[in-house]
């Protein structure tokens, strides 16, 4: 006896969700990021305005200055949602736990020089201070922002600042063999040491600004753009010299993560910038004006961390920045 199976194929009604045919067509279906990120944000049929900001809708356009015609201009280029976002992010930690685990089983805290030690603890460990300042913002930029490709992101970057805001008070630890003296001396620093006072009290006054899109300039763009190559790729190649090459296995994500995330925000920029003359003068007054304060307020940090070419390393890496920010179409 033969048995015969033929095959018939099933054309689907339609190949995209309606909003996302309404954007992109119904040629061909959609990608994961598209169908996870656009147009996930509700527009109409709101009940009433938040009771805490009576002024705006829960979702407001007018909450910035900067003006869209359509704010889904704007697209991740590494196209992560939350699958492909958490997928990375695991890899990554995987790799992070087995340096920390490493550095912890084979003692290599201890081969490292204690005036690299203790520049360690002065320059890197009160970073962490910044990073969950850096979780903070970025927490409300997602929540004043408008547009889910930017809050998507904008979420992603406020969840990574706390791990890496973790994986600093790790390091504070391994150098103390678990005691707190190093984290709790890098908090009385933050609090009270001259030098990291301008750049707190500019942390704080983050907190409090209330156009979205200008944090986003402070803190994503400008203050990142100077604290993460400054020192954690300029200091940390200095430590490195010094007999703290153990140092780098365990800051090796913030690395990567810098590098990967200046290509979120060059494109952010550019589309930004593109949209009107308005928008990039905007978004120049606002680096500019960021750019004098940070500086100013990093430099003493700069000079502690690295002597008298303090003040020279922070300009170089002022100037990458701002031609960094020039190409995208900025006036800076």
């Amino acid at each position: 006896m033969s048995i015969e199976i033929s095959a018939k194929s099933i054309t689907p009604i339609r190949k995209n969700y309606g909003h996302i045919e309404a954007r992109f067509g119904d040629k061909k279906p959609a990608s994961r990021y598209q169908e996870a990120v656009y147009d996930v944000q509700p527009t109409t049929n709101f009940h009433y305005r938040p009771l805490w900001d009576k002024d705006f809708e829960l979702y407001d356009t007018s909450r910035t200055a900067i003006v869209m015609e359509d704010w889904y201009s704007f697209a991740d280029p590494r196209q992560y949602y939350y699958g492909t976002y958490t997928i990375a992010r695991s890899k990554q930690q995987e790799v992070a736990e087995h340096n920390y685990a490493f550095v912890d089983k084979r003692d290599l805290m201890d081969t490292i020089p204690e005036e690299t030690k203790q520049a360690m603890r002065d320059i890197l460990i009160p970073l962490r201070h910044v990073e969950w300042g850096a979780n903070m913002n970025n927490c409300d930029i997602t929540d004043k922002g408008y547009g889910s490709t930017i809050c998507t992101v904008t979420m992603f970057n406020a969840m990574d600042r706390l791990g890496m805001a973790q994986y600093i008070s790790r390091i504070g630890l391994l150098v103390d063999g678990n005691e707190t003296t190093t984290l709790d001396a890098a908090k009385k620093d933050w609090m009270e040491a001259p030098e990291w006072q301008g750049l707190r009290h500019a942390v704080e006054d983050m907190f409090v600004l209330t156009d979205w899109f200008e944090l986003m300039i402070a803190q994503n763009f400008v203050l990142d753009g100077l604290i993460f190559p400054l020192f954690f790729d300029r200091f940390e190649r200095k430590l490195s010299a010094e007999g703290g090459a153990t140092i780098a296995m365990l800051t090796e994500f913030m690395t990567e993560w810098y590098a990967e995330t200046a290509r979120w925000t060059n494109a952010l920029a550019k589309v930004t910038a593109k949209e009107s003359d308005a928008n990039s003068q905007l978004l120049s007054e606002w680096v500019n004006k960021w750019t004098d304060r940070l500086v100013e307020a990093i430099e003493p940090v700069a000079i502690k961390a690295f002597g008298s070419e303090g003040a020279d390393q922070l300009a170089e890496v002022k100037q990458e920045l701002l031609a960094r920010l020039g190409k995208q179409g900025l006036s800076v």
